[in-house]
């Protein structure tokens, strides 16, 4: 899957965070592979306070750096992945800007969007590349090493694709969606299983990046009048639900030689995470993504 070259993106829209290191990751926020293990290893469900940096930790925050000298064009988000996260960002903007409020009536805050390298800083403790992306209420901001991208291929044996890439973004944006229509306040500290609120709040966010996924390559850039992204291709639209499933709740566990436990799923089976998230790319729309109302997600 590919931008339109013409479009126009501001690489402002995305910080740009050195390189750090910290002790440990703070996940306060909505994480993917470190939750999983963690509550695997301890039987506990970890917290910011459990994760916070020590005295020790060495965290470098460039405020104010961002991509504005490398992203311009839908032809930069081409060549370059973290123009691909701005491009991918101003898309999701773009659509949720207008369609939050007409299918909600809440309007549309942008969240916040940092690319850090290693370690950084955030509303929600510490944080670490080994979390996974994730999205931090506390200061509504999406956090993403790069990094991560490659492990879908080494870890995870899936494509690490443009339109994968797109929608790991999109599943973070929709915790942000979660967040200002007040589902985030719904997850009960220490719920697991199948049916938990962690899991309904991780398969909605799915089913919210596969609205957007529908409608990506008719989203208008503002600027050049042309669609943000170039239709997909059924072969690209499957990388997509690939790594999905390769980020099911079986597969990590799997992955990591640990037998599997639905009693312990925070963010879904491998066949939910795909279910819902093509649920919301055949629903088009937020109320057929409502993982709270059935007794099975």
């Amino acid at each position: 899957m590919s931008m339109n070259d013409g479009i126009k993106i501001d690489g402002a829209r995305v910080q740009r965070r050195g390189r750090g290191s910290a002790t440990y990751a703070g996940i306060g926020g909505v994480g993917i592979i470190g939750m999983i293990v963690y509550f695997l290893l301890t039987g506990q469900m970890p917290d910011s306070s459990t994760f916070q940096g020590t005295e020790n930790n060495n965290v470098t925050s460039a405020d104010g750096a961002d991509y504005s000298e490398e992203c311009r064009t839908g032809a930069d988000a081409n060549a370059h992945t973290e123009c691909w996260m701005v491009a991918t960002a101003e898309s999701l903007d773009a659509y949720w800007a207008d369609a939050l409020p007409a299918q909600t009536g809440t309007a549309y805050s942008q969240p916040s969007f940092v690319i850090f390298d290693g370690a950084t800083v955030t509303g929600c403790g510490n944080a670490t590349a080994s979390i996974g992306p994730f999205y931090c209420p506390a200061d509504q901001t999406v956090y993403l090493d790069i990094s991560f991208f490659n492990q879908l291929e080494t870890q995870f044996n899936t494509e690490n694709s443009t339109l994968a890439q797109a929608y790991i973004v999109a599943h973070e944006f929709g915790h942000h969606l979660q967040n200002e229509l007040g589902y985030l306040d719904r997850i009960e500290r220490g719920d697991t299983g199948a049916n938990s609120t962690q899991v309904r709040s991780e398969l909605q966010a799915d089913c919210l990046a596969g609205v957007w996924l529908r409608q990506a390559s008719t989203t208008i850039d503002p600027e050049s009048g042309e669609p943000f992204l170039v239709p997909p291709t059924e072969a690209e639209l499957q990388t997509a639900i690939d790594a999905a499933s390769a980020v099911g709740d079986d597969a990590i566990m799997e992955n990591a030689d640990l037998t599997v436990n639905t009693e312990s799923f925070t963010h879904g089976s491998s066949e939910k995470r795909m279910q819902w998230l093509m649920r919301g790319y055949n629903g088009g729309s937020i109320a057929s993504c409502n993982t709270w109302s059935v007794t099975t997600p």
